[in-house]
């Protein structure tokens, strides 16, 4: 039995078989070699979870469901902070630096993006010019100051670094909620709203 899943959890198990007849070669390609799936936000039915399939490029990203049963393995993105792989890029050297610090807060954090699925899966999707994603599981809300701070932080890594943080009603973006902009965008499975405060809905505003 799986674990509850959540958004940017890694699943395996998904076959060609189970993917639609007219899916593109190339995602049949990457689930035939045997790479997870990304949980992504969507509805779907109650036996069903919506994911993601990588491609090789970045452009290459296809959205569909894969079946509750068929799931052989799930790691979430907070197992992924003291995975390490041996490759000289950005992404890998800002993550040994950013991991003390993360590691000395309060709150859970974990690994997503490119680097979360190549620390997960083994699979290269790193390059030069990849991005850091990470996230912050936040159950209680987190001030807009500290948000501030913690911005400060990844921006002293050695490559551009975005973090979600991972509220009871979905996800906002730390760099949003650090602003000054008063309503950010908060999604969830059913939509993507402006909200004052992410973790209030009766805060929410149009």
């Amino acid at each position: 039995m799986v674990n509850t899943l959540l958004a940017h959890d890694l699943l395996w198990g998904m076959t060609p078989e189970q993917l639609p007849a007219d899916a593109p070669s190339w995602v049949i390609e990457s689930i035939s070699a045997g790479q997870p799936v990304v949980v992504r936000r969507a509805l779907s039915a109650a036996d069903h979870i919506a994911v993601g399939v990588r491609g090789r490029l970045r452009e290459q990203r296809y959205a569909t469901v894969m079946s509750v049963d068929a799931i052989q393995r799930q790691v979430r993105p907070e197992a992924l902070c003291h995975v390490s792989i041996d490759r000289d890029l950005p992404a890998v050297r800002a993550l040994n630096q950013l991991r003390p610090m993360l590691d000395s807060c309060e709150w859970v954090w974990g690994v997503s993006g490119s680097a979360g699925f190549e620390l997960a899966s083994g699979f290269q999707a790193l390059h030069e010019g990849s991005d850091l994603d990470l996230i912050l599981r936040t159950p209680q809300p987190l001030n807009r100051v500290r948000a501030q701070a913690l911005v400060k932080i990844l921006d002293a890594a050695v490559c551009p670094v975005d973090m979600q943080l991972q509220t009871p009603l979905g996800a906002v973006a730390l760099r949003e909620w650090a602003s000054s902009a008063r309503r950010v965008l908060l999604k969830s499975a059913s939509q993507a709203v402006l909200v004052i405060d992410p973790w209030n809905p009766q805060e929410q505003a149009a």
